[in-house]
């Protein structure tokens, strides 16, 4: 987790409100809701903030201790793992039913868990008039804390219970943003797989049915220093294949968390030729101004010949060109095999994202690339550029101001892109080119 910021677990049995009030705390809808029980099945992180103090909110599967189906299984090793690392335990219950027989299980879980535990009654909707939460105290988990997740009632106060709950902040603890790399592709890829393999542990929900991972899981890292945080999104599928319900809202947020990133991790299964879906994934990172590195995962499973990997990466960047300056990693997230080495070039990547030219540079590669191969005319005028900078970072953004800003065509603007490439190298990030007018220069 990231270092000098708590974090905080919200545990219970199936259903009773644990996604909603995860939203509800952080005031946006981050995690799937959903009549049915068991939609949670990962740990979903979310940064969070009350009064000025920050702390990681984590929503996690719903906890069956006698349950021995495998998901069941594999849900409790989450939350066990969730309340070995967390600082605060929020124990959700259900006011409406009153007290379940699953509670009383969990409870003497918590009783021996080494951490402190706040009781909340959900679904306590008449505050303050119902008195459903007094029932809880058979619990022996100290004062239940009645909340409404849905409408919002009491959710301030819990806020403040939370806060007061958390370990004191520590003189000189700095909250350097993160880096945001998400992990995209194509159902059952491997993205859990290779972020597991990445951090050493079963941090994800594995299963060999795919769209085992629904929502958008947020994964802290630290790495040399710099804070990284891993998403890893439901797998992406056709438009026209999205189903409605939990599918759709998956699909919905895997987008935003593309939209987020300052790295996308594209995952194709190297054992196939990669279908136009994967393609187009790299696309949607590409325009939303993602770095992008490519990992071709399940390397292990494939026939080596020579130049079989120099081959594999040709294809691929011969389908898409706008991948040519996007590395290619080939790795295995079943064996480890070069799953690491990602983790420098998603640095390399993230810091050519962010790479800033001095503007008197980009007026001499603008005139040196208009000389070598002049832009054309229009309607008998040359066009000619008058000023060029970098308008912004992440991604880089060039603008050129020109006398006929409209008439630059197409393939002329990717000769530019090309070029500044050349030169600065942008690794892995899409270069954005703005042409504008002579009056827009004057007014800016």
């Amino acid at each position: 987790m990231r270092a000098g910021i708590p974090t905080v677990a919200i545990i219970g049995r199936p259903n009773v409100g644990k996604s909603t009030l995860f939203n509800r705390l952080l005031g946006e809808r981050r995690a799937i809701v959903d009549d049915r029980p068991g939609v949670t099945r990962d740990r979903n992180f979310a940064l969070a903030e009350w009064t000025g103090r920050s702390f990681f909110l984590v929503d996690t599967g719903g906890l069956e201790p006698d349950s021995g189906e495998p998901m069941s299984s594999a849900i409790r090793r989450q939350v066990e793992a969730a309340m070995i690392e967390s600082d605060l335990l929020l124990f959700v219950v259900d006011g409406k039913t009153g007290p379940h027989p699953v509670d009383f299980r969990i409870a003497e879980v918590l009783r021996h868990a080494d951490r402190p535990v706040l009781l909340v009654v959900n679904k306590v909707d008449d505050l303050p008039d119902d008195i459903a939460h007094y029932d809880f105290w058979e619990l022996g988990l100290g004062e239940p804390a009645p909340v409404s997740a849905m409408i919002g009632k009491a959710s301030g106060d819990l806020l403040d219970a939370v806060i007061a709950g958390l370990p004191p902040v520590q003189p000189g603890e700095a909250e350097d943003g993160p880096l945001h790399v998400a992990v995209v592709g194509r159902p059952n890829v491997g993205k859990s797989s290779f972020i597991n393999r990445l951090l050493g542990e079963d941090r994800l929900v594995v299963s060999e049915d795919a769209g085992t991972t629904r929502d958008s899981i947020d994964t802290p890292l630290l790495y040399h220093g710099r804070q990284l945080v891993f998403v890893d999104t439901a797998g992406l599928r056709r438009q026209a294949r999205i189903e409605r319900g939990l599918e759709y809202y998956s699909a919905l947020r895997s987008e935003r968390a593309i939209a987020r990133a300052d790295v996308c991790l594209l995952l194709i299964d190297s054992t196939e030729e990669a279908p136009v879906q994967d393609l187009r994934i790299a696309e949607k990172a590409w325009r939303a101004g993602c770095g992008l590195i490519v990992v071709a995962n399940k390397w292990d499973l494939v026939k080596k010949e020579t130049q079989t990997a120099v081959e594999w990466e040709r294809a691929l960047k011969r389908r898409v060109p706008s991948l040519s300056t996007v590395p290619v990693l080939f790795a295995s997230a079943l064996t480890g095999q070069r799953v690491h080495r990602v983790l420098d070039v998603v640095l390399r990547v993230a810091d050519a994202r962010v790479h800033r030219v001095a503007t008197r540079q980009v007026n001499d590669v603008v005139a040196e690339l208009a000389a070598r191969v002049p832009p054309p005319h229009y309607r008998g005028a040359p066009v000619r550029f008058l000023y060029a900078t970098q308008a912004a970072t992440a991604p880089p953004t060039i603008v050129i101001f020109a006398n006929y800003p409209k008439e630059v065509p197409e393939h002329y603007v990717r000769y530019l892109r090309n070029g500044f490439r050349q030169r600065w190298g942008f690794e892995g990030s899409p270069i954005r080119i703005r042409l504008r007018s002579r009056s827009e220069k004057k007014r800016a």
